[in-house]
């Protein structure tokens, strides 16, 4: 394997080789985050251009600056190319073949980050922390992926992907720079049909892109309860496809029992089974259980593994956090983000739940401005035939989810005057869900619920 040094940077880059190589620490983007050792890219946005601070970079400790802009390509450590975005996924490519690793490629409408962080615990528990790179936070775009692969050292045996996309042809650039061993589609749901996708049909075409970059040897993992599965099986007729589901497929779960608080099956591929003890709640977090499993599976693990591994799962923040609440209140914070159908998920766990419970909705986004109100309405609904005995409605949008609710949902422009009327008329040991898109902060409600410590 070769180290990360300017050396490997130009020769990657087809640039002039350097008079003296140096090593490399990191590859940043981040002007403000400047280590000694760092190769900076300086990325231009439309509100934003990194080549006004790459003096700074340079004099903050900088090895090398990588520039497209000429009036900076004069400046002593700059490496001048024609695209910087370019240049940094082309390095990132380079660099995960140049390290090698077993990689997995992972997206989906919703619980992608889920069974991304489900599999690299299934992996940390078998080979170790050090052996497992996994994307953090949102790390899965354009930017981010190629970022996350130039992590990678000569510790990690296994890299765990995940991919994001809002458009067509996203996922094919992502795919193709860390060319996964292994790769899935977890669902193609109501996510982004407000980005110029005409329905789900159209989302899932997009999100079978990720077979697009499989290495000739890969597999192909396809969600096969999903109802779009003719557009997966179309996309992957030639490759190498395995099939997963929670009822149904090459890897599914069997003798399903839900908890209030975990759910327990059988995990089953074959004449063979294992039983699985999942700490977290929900049907759907058993499907994510089963694509990270199929992931496992896949590259080698067996059932025994995966189930071990799984048996250790914590879930991540703002996914179905169960928190102490005033008023010795039950919190469910899901507020990390929403749409319909992770909606109707998070409420299905709410049902489950002791009464009274509450639900708290905040804007769903990326939606359209057509199927909007109809989608909000039918959340609204559907809490309301599930049972759920109150509903504390904020946003634009959720105004219609209100309406379906009925007489026991309060609407509020705003999250502060819902805080204050919750707070005061919240019953003893009620159940509160709260979940809402990422731009409604809706974490800020389970904050002001919060039980305090002193």
């Amino acid at each position: 394997m070769k180290p990360l040094d300017l050396n490997f940077i130009c020769q990657t880059l087809d640039l002039p080789m350097p008079s003296e190589n140096q090593p490399v620490s990191r590859i940043v983007t981040d002007s403000r985050d400047i280590q000694d050792g760092d190769v900076f890219f300086a990325l231009a946005g439309e509100r934003f251009d990194a080549h006004d601070f790459v003096e700074d970079v340079l004099a903050a400790g900088a090895t090398a600056v990588v520039v497209s802009r000429e009036d900076c390509a004069a400046l002593k450590g700059a490496l001048k190319v024609n695209d910087t975005l370019a240049a940094l996924q082309k390095l990132a490519k380079a660099w995960c073949e140049n390290v090698n690793p077993f990689v997995f490629g992972i997206t989906g409408s919703s619980g992608k980050t889920t069974v991304k962080e489900m599999l690299a615990g299934v992996l940390r528990h078998r080979f170790g922390d050090e052996a497992v790179l996994a994307t953090a936070g949102n790390f899965n775009n354009h930017i981010g992926l190629p970022l996350t692969l130039l992590k990678l050292n000569e510790k990690h045996r296994y890299a765990v992907i995940e991919m994001g996309m809002n458009h067509f042809g996203e996922l094919s650039l992502l795919t193709r720079i860390a060319g996964p061993n292994v790769a899935l589609v977890n669902n193609a749901l109501r996510a982004h049909v407000g980005c110029g996708f005409d329905g789900v049909g159209d989302i899932a075409k997009a999100k079978s892109e990720i077979y697009e970059g499989l290495l000739s040897d890969g597999i192909a993992l396809i969600p096969c309860e999903d109802a779009n599965i003719a557009t997966f099986e179309a996309a992957t007729a030639q490759l190498n496809a395995q099939s997963f589901g929670v009822a149904s497929g090459d890897v599914h779960a069997e003798n399903i029992e839900l908890k209030p608080l975990s759910c327990e099956f059988d995990l089953v591929r074959g004449n063979e089974r294992v039983a699985v003890v999942l700490p977290v709640p929900g049907r759907h977090n058993v499907h994510n259980a089963v694509a990270a499993a199929a992931l496992a599976l896949a590259a080698g693990l067996s059932l025994t593994e995966v189930s071990d591994g799984l048996k250790n799962f914590s879930n991540i923040k703002g996914r179905l956090n169960i928190k102490q609440g005033i008023k010795d209140a039950t919190l469910i914070d899901d507020t990390y983000n929403a749409n319909p159908d992770s909606m109707k998920a998070a409420i299905d766990v709410l049902a489950a739940m002791p009464a009274p419970r509450i639900f708290v909705m905040g804007d769903m986004g990326e939606l359209g401005e057509d199927e909007a109100v109809a989608m909000h309405a039918e959340v609204g609904a559907y809490a309301r035939d599930k049972g759920i005995e109150a509903a504390y409605f904020v946003g634009d949008n959720s105004v219609e989810a209100a309406e379906t609710f009925g007489a026991e949902g309060l609407w509020f422009a705003d999250k502060d005057p819902l805080i204050q009327v919750l707070s005061h008329d919240l019953p003893e040991r009620a159940t509160v869900l709260v979940k809402g898109s990422r731009f409604m902060k809706m974490e800020e409600v389970v904050e002001a619920l919060a039980a305090t410590t002193a």
